[in-house]
């Protein structure tokens, strides 16, 4: 069984359509991260593991569900149906082989799915990364993989917008293998909360420009991945 972090706000649009489309083997831990819609009794009723995160955030969202997970890989994908949690193998893959330490999925948008301005922005975030860690990723994409103790040895702190971001910097610098492979990307259910308005686009740009700061004055880390392993639960 693979746990996928599905973090929430007021998603009880979309939040059946992402649960049924989940494969057999995984299991949605969904975050309710302040919902006022009855999103969190949706997922309940689908037969989703809910647990509550009071203090909002995306990254506080996530902290939480990364602490509940229980699987050795764990994922992450937003619960907006703009993606399709039926790719969640092609993510996996990559981490299950041992090829890659943290794979993302690369959006790659269908018409009206991704405004402008936060498809900018993303695309100087990604450039700032690959500078400071000659990789050569085109996305910051919210569906992942990792395993789930190495990504706790992280140690990650932010609890806003800054943790996508700061997440990718900290295994990079820890000498993960960072990779990315291309997923389609949705017209999302609903309103975005960040990126579907310029100013909280301009809010997420803030909380990770700071990310980008902190890592360029951070000492070298020394937190390596543990060699893959071939286990029932993976299979």
């Amino acid at each position: 069984m693979i746990d996928v972090v599905l973090p929430v706000l007021d998603e009880v649009e979309a939040i059946g359509w992402v649960l049924q489309r989940l494969p057999g083997g995984y299991r949605a831990i969904v975050v309710d991260n302040g919902s006022t819609d009855g999103s969190g009794a949706r997922a309940a009723a689908l037969g989703a593991t809910v647990i509550d995160a009071p203090v909002r955030g995306f990254g506080a969202a996530c902290f939480a569900g990364l602490q509940a997970a229980t699987s050795e890989l764990v994922c992450f994908m937003d619960c907006d149906a703009s993606l399709d949690p039926g790719l969640l193998p092609t993510v996996v893959a990559a981490v299950r082989r041992g090829d890659a330490d943290l794979v993302m999925g690369a959006r790659r948008p269908q018409r009206g799915a991704w405004p402008p301005h936060a498809r900018l922005a993303n695309r100087w975030l990604a450039r700032a990364v690959n500078r400071r860690l000659g990789t050569h990723l085109t996305d910051l994409g919210p569906m992942r993989c990792a395993r789930t103790e190495d990504l706790r040895a992280l140690g990650l702190r932010d609890r806003r917008s800054g943790w996508p971001l700061e997440m990718v910097l900290a295994a990079g610098s820890a000498g993960w293998t960072v990779d990315e492979v291309p997923v389609p990307y949705l017209r999302r259910a609903g309103r975005s909360k960040v990126t579907g308005t310029v100013a909280g686009t301009l809010r997420a740009v803030k909380d990770m420009q700071a990310q980008l700061t902190a890592h360029d004055h951070a000492p070298p880390t020394t937190v390596h991945p543990r060699p893959a392993a071939s286990t029932a639960e993976e299979r």
